[in-house]
């Protein structure tokens, strides 16, 4: 069993040198399509980031009936934290919000002395809500909107904010569907390409696998010096990519830092480095062997 398949591997090698100019091409392309699922990962990781960084300042205030008193308040502030969807809820009292509403202001010499005029507060009590997720927040409103104490509230300000968190909910869901999309298309484009590329090398041996087929060597000693081509090929590619990325981020990631406060893309690189070319590894090597399998089965079922 080793015996054959040390024979395999030394014939896939040797085949890999002798045909050494279409394996480099393979390469070549292997290389495009790993880079292009590698940049997919890191853009999806990025607007991930950028995602979750606007997301942590979306919230929803709901205002309450003047009249309500602080124990009221508390009492529902301990039903919504049972909520699905929820992260935090915060009361803020109307004295906590004229506060802020002045601490805000302060600098508004009008705003301040028609406050003073009024001679009393004139905000609500209200509570902060957070959800865990931006898609959350229509369910959570519609909760409220619709529960035993909807006529304590005053208002929600779910409407005014329901764009923003709407056109941020389409924007992760799109990211990761045109993600998957293309990389399925860039897999279809890459086994196409090495199909061929494997075809053209099975040509060139064709005079082999013939003599092989005469004394009667099985179709898995024929098949699997391809399959090591593909491996190689898939291997290389995958290493030439990891390497790539590597240095391409190392001089790209100052610069970045300007565009991304807070995430650093070759720190996320560095720190994933085994992850990543593992994903690298399983897309060079199972496209090169999944390819190089299609072209030789098609070849001897001919």
């Amino acid at each position: 069993m080793f015996i054959l398949l040390n024979r395999i591997i030394k014939s896939g090698w040797a085949g890999f040198r002798r045909n050494s100019g279409l394996p480099l091409a393979a390469i070549f392309i292997m290389v495009l399509v790993i880079s292009m699922a590698t940049s997919l990962l890191l853009f999806q990781k990025t607007s991930q980031f950028l995602t979750q960084t606007i997301q942590e300042k979306l919230d929803m205030y709901v205002y309450f009936n003047d009249e309500l008193s602080s124990d009221e308040i508390m009492n529902i502030q301990n039903e919504l934290s049972k909520v699905s969807g929820i992260k935090n809820v915060e009361y803020v009292s109307k004295n906590d919000a004229l506060a802020r509403f002045i601490a805000k202001h302060k600098d508004d010499a009008s705003l301040m002395e028609s406050l003073r005029e009024l001679g009393k507060n004139p905000l609500l009590s209200s509570m902060n809500i957070r959800a865990w997720e931006a898609s959350q927040y229509a369910a959570i409103s519609s909760f409220l909107a619709n529960s035993q104490f909807s006529n304590l509230i005053s208002k929600i300000d779910y409407q005014q904010k329901k764009p923003v968190i709407e056109r941020l909910s389409s924007f992760s869901f799109g990211i990761n569907t045109a993600g998957i999309a293309v990389n399925i298309i860039l897999a279809l484009a890459a086994v196409f390409v090495a199909f061929n590329t494997v075809r053209l090398a099975i040509y060139n041996s064709k005079e082999e696998i013939e003599t092989m087929r005469l004394v009667g060597a099985s179709d898995g000693f024929i098949i699997g010096p391809f399959l090591i081509q593909g491996v190689i090929v898939g291997f290389a590619a995958s290493l030439a990519t990891l390497l790539a990325f590597g240095i391409g981020l190392f001089f790209l990631s100052p610069g970045l830092k300007f565009l991304l406060p807070g995430f650093n893309i070759f720190s996320y690189f560095i720190g994933n480095l085994l992850i990543i070319f593992a994903i690298q590894l399983a897309v060079g090597v199972g496209l090169g062997v999944i390819s190089s399998w299609l072209a030789i089965r098609k070849y001897l079922r001919a």
